[in-house]
């Protein structure tokens, strides 16, 4: 029988330890190995048996999040998943600790109803398991497959029999993005090498509501192009980058030789919302040969059906290797059901978008 992933929780609330507790251990390739109430606790538990992720809140009394994330990720690194609240602070600090190394960020377990509830349990667990495999100084725990809970596809959101809307000509352009753990890093570099004149880029990165909103701001400072997150009804346009807002789909729709986006509720699909699954389709319907499709670093399949069908419309598809991703899953996916055409690095791919619009 494969070990199953040991997780420190770290959290000052008493209520959130037993919550998180309960979620992880309802994971069979999970387990809580133990919980701390601040870093100090923590690391004296890691001291004496090194976690495989340690799950840690970034406002703590005695010492900080942050101050406590530094310390092992230059003393010890182990995969870190940061639980942050959705407060304004919540949110600046919690780019802030992506930036200093954690693997994910998701928000506080939602106990509101039993949907909710749920929804957060599977991102939770899923970003656990994510970081597990994160590319890191350590060894890592390789899963045996396993049967995960029923999960939907695009058609839940898109269903499959609209009409295309792809076939008519345009001279404009549409680069679709979809990533999940390790993102953030990938999609800055992507996006700080395009130039101003770059074709209009839609992305959709696993992220939670309001963390969205931080991000794109962050890289609308440090890019050439706008980078904004994207409001319905937002037009795809030259120079500028929409990044999905968490906790909502986006789909790109046409309107004559417009290009604009669709933010809309919905279930879960492929265990995320927004998802890569959903937009690559939206693409492949509406813009067809006039798209590239991108691929980065993740967990999971999200976006590999979804590449496929760009590529079946006359996308031109890329996927991001292995070498420079965190994890290899959902690039690895597409390849595997052949919706890839090239598979590069990380930095060849922004001059292959340019190159092929």
């Amino acid at each position: 029988m494969t070990n199953k992933i040991r997780v420190l929780i770290v959290d000052d609330s008493a209520v959130v330890r037993q919550t998180l507790s309960q979620i992880i251990s309802s994971d069979p390739h999970l387990e809580v190995m133990g919980t701390a109430s601040d870093p100090y606790f923590a690391a004296k538990k890691i001291a004496e048996e090194v976690p495989d992720v340690i799950t840690l809140d970034v406002e703590m009394p005695r010492m900080d999040g942050l101050t406590f994330l530094k310390k092992i990720m230059t003393q010890h690194p182990i995969p870190v998943v940061i639980i942050s609240s959705l407060t304004e602070k919540g949110t600046e600090t919690g780019m802030k600790a992506l930036e200093l190394g954690a693997v994910d960020i998701i928000t506080k377990p939602q106990v509101n109803t039993k949907t909710f509830f749920e929804e957060s349990r599977i991102r939770i667990c899923d970003a656990v398991k994510a970081a597990a495999h994160a590319r890191i100084a350590r060894k890592r725990i390789k899963l045996e497959p396993h049967v995960v809970e029923p999960k939907y596809s695009a058609d839940a959101v898109l269903p499959p029999s609209l009409p295309n809307m792809s076939m008519i000509k345009t001279t404009e352009y549409v680069v679709a993005v979809g990533a999940s753990t390790g993102g953030t890093e990938a999609l800055t570099t992507f996006l700080k090498a395009l130039p101003l004149d770059s074709p209009g880029v839609i992305i959709v990165q696993h992220m939670p509501e309001k963390f969205t909103t931080s991000f794109a701001a962050r890289l609308n400072e440090i890019c050439k192009i706008t980078v904004k997150e994207a409001e319905n009804g937002d037009s795809v346009i030259r120079g500028r980058a929409l990044i999905a807002p968490g906790n909502f789909h986006m789909l790109l729709k046409r309107s004559g030789a417009r290009y604009y986006v669709e933010i809309k509720d919905g279930p879960l699909v492929n265990r995320h919302r927004p998802s890569v699954d959903v937009l690559f389709r939206s693409t492949a319907r509406y813009a067809g040969a006039n798209a590239v499709g991108v691929i980065m670093t993740g967990m999971g399949d999200d976006g590999a059906k979804g590449m496929l069908e760009m590529k079946q419309a006359g996308a031109k598809t890329v996927a991001q290797d292995e070498s420079s991703c965190v994890v290899f899953g959902m690039p690895k996916e597409a390849i595997k059901l052949g919706g890839v055409d090239k598979v590069l690095s990380l930095e060849a791919i922004a001059p292959f978008v340019i190159k092929n619009h």
